[in-house]
């Protein structure tokens, strides 16, 4: 678990540095894309291991069956829901997935999100990763896009920028690249939520696998800022 978070020297920081630099070329990018809470958890399932256009498919044939609440969808048979998120891959697998979450969420909280959400935020966390098929990034994905709670989300994208900057070590494990982001930034949700939106966003414009450094934002820092964790 994360310490408290902390404002630290702006001057001082080269992650407050990214994220300026991030937020004046992106500006404000409003992630996540959902209509509710329980979209948002069904998104952060479903988008493991494939892109998020297959997800959006997925979500939309939901949505046109009236299935995009806890109910409903706890109703539904395996074999049905398995052939309406066919687009996100993996799709019998991530059924069990979602069938899973649901079983936690009817069994603790009575299918309420709201009384689920009212937990201490490292509490919830720890449930959710009793689930099977959710780890720390969706968990924490849920945490912070659903639940509204000061999480941090690490992915890939967030690894591959720090990395080719000098932010971080090979081989840092999850709990050490979010607790060196909580350590500097307060925690709020609306930064959280934009930071990682603006990590997401570079990676795929311009921190690709071959990455495109002449046109990316963060071509102005150095080539090393620090070495930590």
């Amino acid at each position: 678990m994360p310490k408290p978070g902390k404002i630290a020297e702006r001057e001082a920081s080269p992650l407050v540095l990214i994220y300026d630099l991030l937020d004046g070329h992106f500006g404000d990018l409003r992630w996540w894309p959902a209509k509710s809470p329980f979209e948002v958890i069904i998104g952060a399932i479903l988008t493991q291991n494939t892109a998020w256009v297959n997800v959006e498919k997925a979500i939309g044939n939901l949505r046109e069956r009236h299935l995009l609440s806890p109910e409903a969808l706890a109703q539904l048979p395996e074999e049905e829901l398995a052939e309406l998120i066919r687009p996100s891959g993996y799709y019998r697998l991530k059924t069990r997935r979602l069938k899973s979450f649901l079983k936690l969420l009817f069994d603790r909280y009575g299918g309420d999100l709201g009384a689920m959400f009212a937990r201490e935020a490292w509490d919830l966390r720890g449930e959710l990763l009793q689930v099977n098929g959710i780890g720390e990034e969706t968990a924490d994905s849920i945490l912070l896009y659903a639940g509204i709670k000061p999480v941090f989300v690490i992915d890939a994208y967030t690894r591959r920028i720090f990395s080719r900057h000098g932010i971080i070590r090979e081989g840092a494990s999850y709990g050490d690249i979010q607790s060196l982001v909580m350590n500097v930034m307060a925690p709020d949700v609306r930064s959280y939520n934009q930071f990682h939106a603006l990590l997401v966003n570079t990676a795929k414009h311009f921190c690709r696998k071959r990455p495109a450094c002449s046109i990316c934002p963060l071509s102005v820092l150095p080539g090393n800022l620090v070495a930590d964790p």
